[in-house]
């Protein structure tokens, strides 16, 4: 049984909102590193830069963090090296927030060198936290059962999000 909770044009709104947010938060910056969570997060954190584009002037930098999600204790690498980031504002992004161990992992690696500013961002936060860890920009707040699934399918002209 799938339900969808967020459909293609919910997602382009929520999309905007959020990059509406962070061009706020980081209003007096020149930079902001977007850092998505493979593979989803990536995809989202692409959507969200396109948003910026459109609305800021910013300067965008995109980085990919490759996160084993079955074991997160292993090495997290990313698509640019730490001396880009380091001294920035940085967005820390993934496509749902469920046990929030794949953001706890991210944003402990991302401590490991000194940050201007550092935030986290995902399209669906499920309220079902193993950690102390939030999303200071949100799509949608759900709470479900630890049963229920949430996945998110980034199309080019049909985004949705449904849970199973």
């Amino acid at each position: 049984m799938e339900n969808i909770i967020l459909t293609h044009k919910e997602i382009t709104h929520k999309t905007k909102r959020i990059a509406y947010q962070i061009f706020e938060t980081f209003v007096n910056d020149e930079e902001v590193i977007l850092a998505g969570i493979a593979t989803n997060g990536f995809i989202f954190a692409q959507k969200i830069a396109n948003e910026l584009a459109l609305i800021s002037d910013l300067k965008v930098t995109l980085c990919e963090v490759k996160i084993d999600k079955q074991n997160p204790q292993k090495t997290i690498t990313t698509s640019i090296p730490a001396t880009a980031y380091q001294n920035k504002s940085l967005v820390l992004i993934d496509d749902v927030l469920s046990s929030g161990t794949t953001l706890i992992y991210g944003v402990k690696h991302f401590l490991e060198v000194p940050l201007n500013k550092f935030k986290t961002a995902v399209l669906v936060d499920r309220n079902h936290k193993k950690y102390p860890v939030k999303a200071d920009f949100k799509g949608l707040s759900l709470s479900t059962s630890l049963q229920e699934h949430i996945q998110v399918v980034f199309e080019e002209n049909n985004s949705f999000a449904y849970l199973s």
